[in-house]
């Protein structure tokens, strides 16, 4: 059995890992939630559909970001799926900033948790349990509500953002 304080070792070095998992496609979200009158986020594009019925996700979050013990406090947390157009976004929620909110217009869901207006979709999720795994913190959670408006997606590859084009 596994656990977060096992030792794992592999013959893929750091750097060339990150080389190659770059040519995966992502697409790019801010994962938000709220503790009193602080707000919390940050970029991920390590969201995943896990099941339709029940409607789950599972999402991953470095264990050192001061989200990720929120998340685990409040239960709760919001997905915003960004659209073309906000790599500006994405980038902003990427850094260390004390407000990385600033310039954004937000609401919050019935959870309480800030949802950014513009976002091309979002979903509300109640976690059902928490992994960890080396340095990150594997949520799965129920999706208790989730709305989307047209638009496209903003993709991530090799290190870039892009655009998605249709057939």
């Amino acid at each position: 059995m596994l656990n977060s304080e096992t030792q794992f070792t592999t013959a893929v070095d750091q750097d060339t890992f990150r080389d190659v998992i770059s040519n995966l496609v992502s697409g790019v979200s801010i994962i938000s939630a709220q503790r009193e009158d602080e707000r919390f986020g940050v970029t991920a594009s390590s969201v995943t559909s896990l099941s339709v019925d029940p409607a789950s996700i599972l999402v991953c979050l470095n264990q050192r970001l001061s989200i990720t013990d929120v998340i685990s406090e409040t239960g709760v947390f919001a997905v915003n799926i960004l659209g073309e157009g906000h790599g500006d976004v994405a980038i902003q929620f990427a850094t260390g900033h004390a407000d990385k909110f600033r310039g954004t217009t937000i609401r919050h869901d019935g959870m309480g948790n800030p949802i950014l207006a513009d976002a091309l979709a979002h979903l509300e999720c109640r976690v059902v349990e928490r992994k960890d795994f080396t340095t990150h913190a594997i949520f799965i959670a129920l999706v208790e509500s989730a709305v989307a408006r047209p638009g496209s997606p903003l993709p991530y590859f090799r290190k870039s953002f892009g655009r998605f084009i249709e057939d």
